[in-house]
């Protein structure tokens, strides 16, 4: 039983196995058949492959070439398009810019696109010559643009008309009538504290609409095309010609006049001295309103054009600048005398008024000789009036004028001074200015003081050299006392006093008082010896009263001759005297009084004591002449002047 079944599974592995070896060998011939058909599959692949090939390669051709088509096609399109915009621009350039000047600006902006282009595509068979036409195009172009630019700021640029400057000005610089020719009339100096007050300072300038403001921008644009285009210097040329005419007119219609050295050399003093009064306004209308109006135009109109609008400015101001500062030169370089000082002050002060202005308008290098040509001329005022107010120390220590002052009173060289001196003080910040510059940085008010004291001694020594030309010693004290006086009294009314102090006056009072002192004492001494006692007492020879009152042993003789002398004298004294002057009303009658005080007391005293002697005598009233009241009424007419013809009174 056990055999069998060993026998039996014997035969099952067997079988199985068999079937296995059946089933790979199967499995090996499929296998082998499809290693066989895939590589027969591969071959015939290979085979098609190589007979598409060249197919392939054509359509691939076709393609590109089909791309290239299109590429050209485009690029035609886009060279035909420029062609029709260069026709377009074209022909609104050959019409012109009268008719519409936007359009026109907008086709030189196409052409100048166009020729950017065809610089761009030099691979254009046609470029060059498209290049050629249109750079000529473009030529004409702009010089029709430059003409319609000076036509058009031609027909917008008109000379301001002195009437409307008036308008621009504060009122306090306004002429009364509104006409130029008002401040001819009006001196400098005498307008100088109302022309500096504080209201001045704040004073609004209002500078007059040089070129219409819808006109600005056109120009602008006119201006900006010139300027791509590379012309610069006829752009330059042509606003120049046009600005600058236009500005000088306006000044000529003003009243500024183109005067040489020469001119200014040859012209009376009065005429020129009206003429700088006129300059000094020309100057400050010209920088405040002409030349700050011309800067906002070349600001607006070569707005971001590199130094254009300062070359344009510097030469379209140049002319007229050098004409006015001609002026400054020619007075600042001329023969120094002491009235031209205030004048040279005057014009000191209105250079540097202006200083910041014209430093602020005439910016930039172009305008950099302008700039130094004002500065230069503000240096020269000053210097040239320094070495004036210098002359003037000097002219007046050694003034020699013949003037005839025969009755004493104050000498034309007196107040001459003194209206200087109380001129100058009308500029005492300017002179403080002045010498702080050239006194190395020394206070200017202690200079100030100082040269005035100077001035004041020179003209003292001066005086003191004049009086010792009286014969008579008493004029001598009086001239020196009413001139000395008359320093005096000005100083006290004026600034002056605060300058020179309280003690210069109170010494010079006391001079004055020296003078009147002196005046009396040589004047009257002689006289108020007659009414001495002394030499009253006979020696002899002659009839005497006894007992009467003090006057025993008196020689009646004596006192006759005593009133006779008294009367020859006072009538002398009276008809010398009376001619004489003393100006000041307080001061001539404190002299009188001061001489009433010692001469009246006296008269009354002799006649009182010696009259009896001679009214009991023959003939009086041949020796007493005058009673004492006669005599104060007589003394009221001294120091007034009176002719030597005049009746008596």
């Amino acid at each position: 039983m056990g055999v069998l079944t060993t026998g039996m599974g014997g035969d099952s592995l067997s079988l199985r196995a068999a079937m296995m070896r059946e089933s790979l060998q199967k499995s090996q011939t499929i296998t082998d058949s499809v290693v066989s058909i895939l590589g027969s599959f591969d071959h015939r692949l290979s085979a098609l492959e190589t007979a598409m090939r060249p197919t392939q390669i054509r359509t691939h051709s076709i393609r590109k070439a089909h791309e290239n088509i299109d590429k050209t096609l485009k690029a035609a399109e886009v060279i035909l398009a420029q062609f029709d915009l260069s026709r377009q621009a074209e022909s609104k350039i050959l019409r012109g810019p009268r008719e519409d000047l936007e359009s026109y600006l907008e086709a030189i902006d196409q052409l100048r696109s166009n020729i950017r282009f065809f610089s761009s595509n030099k691979g254009f068979k046609s470029s060059d010559g498209v290049l050629s036409q249109a750079n000529s195009l473009l030529a004409k172009a702009i010089s029709k643009l430059e003409d319609e630019f000076k036509q058009l700021l031609l027909s917008y640029s008109k000379p301001v008309e002195p009437e409307r400057l008036f308008d621009c000005l504060p009122n306090s610089l306004r002429p009364s009538s509104g006409s130029p020719g008002d401040y001819s009339g009006k001196n400098p100096s005498n307008n100088h504290a109302e022309h500096h007050n504080n209201s001045l300072e704040n004073a609004v300038y209002t500078p007059p609409t040089l070129i219409p403001p819808r006109v600005l921008p056109l120009l602008h644009d006119l201006a900006q095309q010139m300027f791509q285009a590379g012309h610069q210097q006829q752009l330059l040329i042509i606003y120049r010609d046009t600005r600058s005419s236009v500005l000088e007119e306006s000044l000529h219609k003003l009243g500024v006049e183109k005067l040489s050295k020469d001119d200014v050399q040859k012209m009376q003093w009065e005429i020129l001295e009206a003429k700088i009064g006129n300059w000094i306004h020309y100057m400050r209308i010209a920088v405040k309103l002409l030349f700050a109006g011309e800067r906002k135009v070349c600001d607006q109109m070569f707005e971001a054009f590199d130094s254009l609008g300062d070359q344009c400015f510097a030469e379209v101001t140049r002319s007229s600048v050098s004409v006015l500062l001609s002026f400054g030169e020619a007075i600042a370089n001329s023969k120094r005398s002491p009235e031209k000082l205030f004048v040279l002050l005057d014009m000191y002060e209105i250079m540097r008024e202006l200083h910041s202005e014209i430093e602020t308008i005439f910016i930039g290098k172009a305008c950099a000789e302008i700039r130094e040509s004002a500065s230069s001329l503000t240096k020269r005022l000053a210097q040239t009036a320094k070495k004036t107010f210098g002359d003037f120390e000097e002219a007046v220590e050694r003034d020699a004028t013949k003037t005839a002052v025969s009755d004493g009173t104050v000498h034309p060289l007196t107040s001459y001074v003194i209206n200087y001196v109380k001129f100058l003080f009308d500029y005492q910040s300017t002179l403080k200015q002045l010498f702080k510059e050239f006194e190395n940085g020394d206070e200017g008010g202690s200079q100030l003081a100082s040269v005035t004291m100077q001035i004041m001694q020179a003209l003292q020594t001066n005086l003191d050299g004049k009086s010792k030309q009286y014969r008579d010693p008493s004029l001598t004290h009086l001239f020196l006392m009413n001139n000395i006086h008359y320093m005096v009294r000005s100083v006290r009314r004026s600034e002056a006093k605060d300058l020179l102090g309280d003690d210069w006056v109170q010494r010079h009072r006391r001079i004055v008082q020296q003078h009147a002192n002196q005046y009396k004492r040589n004047a009257w001494g002689k006289i108020l010896q007659c009414l001495s006692i002394q030499g009253l007492t006979s020696s002899g020879g002659g009839s005497s009263v006894a007992g009467d009152g003090g006057s025993s042993g008196v020689s009646r003789a004596i006192v006759k001759d005593r009133f006779k002398t008294f009367n020859m004298q006072f009538e002398e004294l009276h008809q010398k005297q009376s001619q004489w002057t003393v100006p000041d009303t307080e001061l001539r009658e404190s002299l009188r009084l001061a001489v009433a005080e010692v001469l009246l007391p006296a008269y009354r005293s002799f006649i009182k004591r010696y009259g009896p002697l001679v009214e009991s005598g023959k003939n009086p009233q041949k020796y007493i002449r005058y009673a004492a009241e006669d005599l104060e009424r007589m003394l009221g007419e001294f120091f007034e002047g009176k002719n030597v013809n005049e009746p008596k009174r």
